[in-house]
């Protein structure tokens, strides 16, 4: 049986963009910077969402710092304790992320307030509190710069308000928001409902002699949905076209509908889950992330898993608390921020916490794939199956990829081929004789011609609106139909319908006898990161975290898995390689003997004599199986 959220994403997605058309916007732009220019004109209205708005907080209440929690919630088990793990995670420092910081000031420049949107996720007590502009962040406060923070995920309101389930002052809350609330539909790229008071939600009952602080219980916290307000990422100032393309809206106007499946899709993580198995029940493979559950289920069950431990430092330990260590794919970045802000009593990035919390993140990757080689028709194979809930890799698109590197060795271990191949001193990946696994978003013609940035691949993700390539690898319950009703459909690579796998064959040289793969994973390939440092025309942003990229490694890539296989000579004697047996390949070999060369030594000793002979002579006569 389908959930109510997924059954209502396919039947809207059956009506969907009907009525969407775009007015005046080519005009205004062209009106307003002559066409063709940067930055596009656009204002807060053009990245206005529902949810709880800005000063939509009882003043009485704002968002607290996450240090306001440490005292009772940290510092007595770095690896297990909620504020130390998440202090070291990019929930943690999402605002002082450096990539992000790079990124967003092209955004500026690109768009006029597209950093509002930006903020409103990664700051989001800046947002509530009217801290977001000027959209650079140069009014952030010290609370802000803490991120996602304790106190907001634990007052987020479950926008489904449900009788006898949800918090009862939940129905209050919702229906005070008037047109603001979202719907399941519009709650993405931030579209978040904020308790206006300091009651603290999460899954258990703290019973009547709670004093600490206020309280609710909110299943709401154990749920996926929780996820979709930051994980389902879209630009509202496109809107979703008929034949499949995107057109700018008018300016200064919220989207017309705020759907999120009728903006561009930037990212679309927790709808991947929703349209995979994992969203349908649990499976079986929770031994892979570090959990006490057997079967896995919800974003949280992977990313929060359960272990027995206290939540507080009063408490015993709870039989089935969630870690909070929020492990992703982020292997290098929490050292750049940690040099980049030297107080780690600030920062929380004690340099243990930063240690565990990327070999953490190292460990995700490892366990989000399988590997398996075989040999099909004198080609190694190499399948990647996906083991994670959503595509793999997913979450923000630029500059991260997966790729299969090959290495094809002879009988003296030397490597006589390889795809693959990456230059740890350059950074520089050899793609064209592999699959690189990636998503490639960048600007059509209707986009070009509005901007002046070149039509094709861009990094310009405010600018995008068109979708280049997608071949990622969906998860197990992958559908066509329902992987392009979340927009997530893939672009230049097929999948069939059920496949959480892919193929990919190499041609096996001559003369290998074995074969090494690895798949590997880099978070910040060289050409985005180029890309943030000459691009910015604002400040030092670019070039501070392309200083620390070259520091720390250039983005150290993870194999997320590695394994041999023997590759059997179909045939000894066949020197030619062309599956017969005749003079051509005597003639090769007394060439190679004659000149002492590797593939004449059929008795492996490093020596050429009678014995190489006899042996070839015997093989030859054999004949090829």
């Amino acid at each position: 049986m389908q959930s109510p959220i997924r059954q209502s994403v396919l039947l809207k997605k059956s009506g969907l963009i009907c009525g969407i058309t775009v007015g005046a916007s080519f005009a205004a732009l062209a009106l307003a910077g002559g066409g063709g220019s940067l930055p596009v004109p656009t204002t807060l209205n053009d990245f206005a969402l529902p949810g709880t708005q800005t000063g939509g907080l009882d003043v009485k209440h704002p968002i607290v710092g996450a240090d306001s929690c440490a005292s009772c919630h940290g510092f007595y088990d770095s690896e297990h304790d909620p504020y130390s793990t998440w202090s070291a995670s990019m929930m943690g420092q999402s605002m002082r992320d450096p990539i992000f910081l790079a990124a967003m000031t092209i955004a500026n420049q690109d768009a006029d307030f597209a950093g509002a949107l930006c903020i409103r996720c990664h700051a989001p007590s800046a947002f509530l509190e009217g801290r977001h502009v000027p959209t650079d962040g140069s009014a952030l406060n010290d609370i802000d710069q803490m991120g996602v923070s304790c106190n907001f995920c634990h007052r987020m309101v479950d926008p489904v308000y449900e009788a006898g389930v949800s918090p009862a002052v939940d129905n209050q809350i919702i229906m005070d928001l008037g047109a603001n609330a979202p719907t399941v539909a519009q709650t993405h790229s931030a579209a978040f409902i904020v308790d206006p008071e300091d009651r603290r939600r999460g899954p258990y009952d703290e019973g009547p002699d709670f004093f600490y602080h206020q309280w609710e219980q909110s299943p709401f916290h154990q749920e996926s949905q929780m996820c979709a307000s930051c994980h389902d990422v879209s630009n509202p100032i496109y809107s979703a076209q008929p034949d499949g393309s995107y057109t700018l809206n008018d300016l200064d106007a919220a989207h017309p509908t705020g759907n999120v499946y009728e903006t561009f899709p930037e990212q679309r993580t927790y709808s991947e889950w929703l349209m995979s198995d994992f969203a349908q029940g649990p499976i079986a493979i929770g031994d892979r992330y570090e959990t006490q559950l057997n079967e896995v289920s919800s974003c949280q069950d992977c990313h929060m898993p359960e272990l027995e431990s206290p939540a507080c430092l009063f408490e015993d330990d709870r039989p089935n608390y969630s870690n909070h260590a929020f492990s992703g794919s982020n292997n290098w970045v929490l050292r750049a921020i940690r040099n980049m802000n030297t107080n780690d009593f600030v920062t929380g990035l004690l340099p243990d916490l930063v240690d565990q919390a990327i070999d953490r993140n190292e460990e995700m990757m490892r366990a989000a794939s399988d590997m398996e080689l075989s040999i099909v028709d004198n080609n190694l194979n190499v399948r990647i199956i996906n083991q994670s809930g959503h595509k793999l890799p997913s979450g923000y698109p630029e500059g991260r990829r997966m790729w299969i590197n090959v290495k094809f060795f002879d009988a003296s271990d030397a490597v006589i081929a390889e795809h693959g191949a990456y230059d740890d001193m350059t950074a520089e990946l050899t793609t064209s004789d592999t699959k690189v696994y990636e998503m490639k978003l960048g600007l059509d013609a209707h986009a070009s011609a509005l901007t002046g940035v070149p039509e094709g691949p861009s990094f310009h993700l405010t600018l995008a609106n068109k979708v280049f390539k997608d071949n990622r690898i969906p998860p197990r319950g992958f559908t066509n139909a329902n992987f392009e009703a979340i927009q997530s459909a893939p672009i230049g690579y097929s999948y069939d319908d059920g496949d959480f796998w892919d193929d990919t064959q190499f041609v096996i040289p001559k003369g290998a006898v074995r074969a090494e793969a690895r798949v590997r994973y880099q978070l910040t390939s060289k050409e985005y990161i180029e890309f943030l440092r000459d691009e910015n025309t604002t400040n030092t942003a670019g070039q501070d975290i392309y200083d620390q990229w070259v520091a720390l490694g250039k983005s150290p890539v993870i194999d997320m898995d590695e394994g041999m296989i023997e590759i059997a000579p179909p045939c000894p004697a066949d020197l030619t390689g062309d599956g017969n047996l005749d003079f051509f390949d005597v003639s090769a070999f007394l060439g190679a003997f004659s000149n002492m060369q590797p593939e004449a030594d059929f008795t492996g000793d490093g020596l050429y004599n009678f014995f190489d002979v006899s042996a070839f002579l015997n093989a030859f006569s054999a004949g090829c199986p």
